[in-house]
């Protein structure tokens, strides 16, 4: 198998802190420093939310833009994916920073139950953000928690609503939405597959589940996501050091399963994305 695999770097989340890890990056430069070891490490795309000083979410288009021009200044050519989830705003909020137009953003298209509540994402705020990112041409990463956003993906984009190339990330691992199940993964594959051949995909396992979920996606021809949003551990006992160390673990099963990995050159020239901001 030849196919450059595009691994993704998810920095920090809204949820996982320094009590959990100290390695979490919370301030700006401290996600920039943690963003440029992991690109450094073999991440084409950075997936980033941003906090407080207080760790707890934010949804500043300041901070956003602050991010933004530093990732483009110390990651040159890096794909910028900004997160429109619901721990970091309400309603429209969770798009504000979407006319800084990213390379990239979040999009959930369904509901679903995360560990102590609703992921809310009614049809009206996910048509506006859709909306909002044709404006801005920003190009959807759909987080699929349930097939059945996976399915409404494929039927908003052959509609028109979403814009760019069709790209769908399964997050699998999370308690109360779907686990990380070896054959629901392998029908979600099939099912873009068959719906979608002209789409790309990719796979994300939260918690101890990140790296069986990476191998997953890596063996199968897929694209993958690692990184401290979505695990702080190395194994069930060693923290991680960093990001970087989480990507490099991808790196490591990219040359096992004889996968390239995407340059961000490569990764956007794959997405159909536009030429990096010079």
């Amino acid at each position: 198998m030849s196919d450059p695999c595009i691994i993704c770097v998810a920095i920090t989340g809204s949820v996982p802190t320094k009590a959990a890890n100290p390695a979490v990056p919370i301030s700006v430069a401290e996600q920039l420093e943690s963003t440029h070891e992991a690109f450094e490490a073999g991440a084409a795309i950075c997936h980033a939310h941003v906090r407080n000083p207080d760790e707890t979410p934010s949804s500043d288009p300041e901070k956003f833009a602050r991010l933004k021009e530093g990732l483009e200044t110390h990651c040159p050519g890096m794909i910028i994916q900004f997160s429109t989830g619901g721990r970091s705003g309400a309603g429209r909020e969770r798009g504000g920073m979407l006319p800084l137009r990213p390379d990239m953003a979040s999009l959930s298209v369904g509901s679903n139950n995360f560990p102590t509540r609703v992921y809310e994402n009614p049809p009206d705020l996910v048509a506006w953000l859709a909306s909002e990112m044709q404006t801005y041409e920003v190009t959807p990463e759909i987080e699929a928690f349930d097939l059945s956003h996976i399915l409404h993906a494929i039927r908003l984009h052959e509609a028109g609503a979403l814009f760019g190339r069709l790209y769908v990330q399964f997050v699998m691992g999370v308690k109360n939405a779907m686990p990380a199940d070896r054959r629901v993964f392998d029908f979600y594959v099939e099912t873009m597959k068959t719906r979608a051949p002209g789409a790309l995909w990719c796979a994300a396992g939260i918690g101890p589940t990140q790296i069986e979920v990476n191998e997953w996606a890596i063996a199968a021809g897929g694209h993958t996501r690692a990184g401290l949003e979505d695990n702080v551990r190395l194994d069930r006992e060693t923290l991680a050091p960093s990001n970087a160390a989480l990507i490099r673990r991808a790196v490591e099963l990219c040359e096992k399963y004889e996968r390239p990995v995407a340059t961000p050159s490569q990764a956007r020239e794959m997405l159909g994305l536009r030429p990096a901001a010079a």
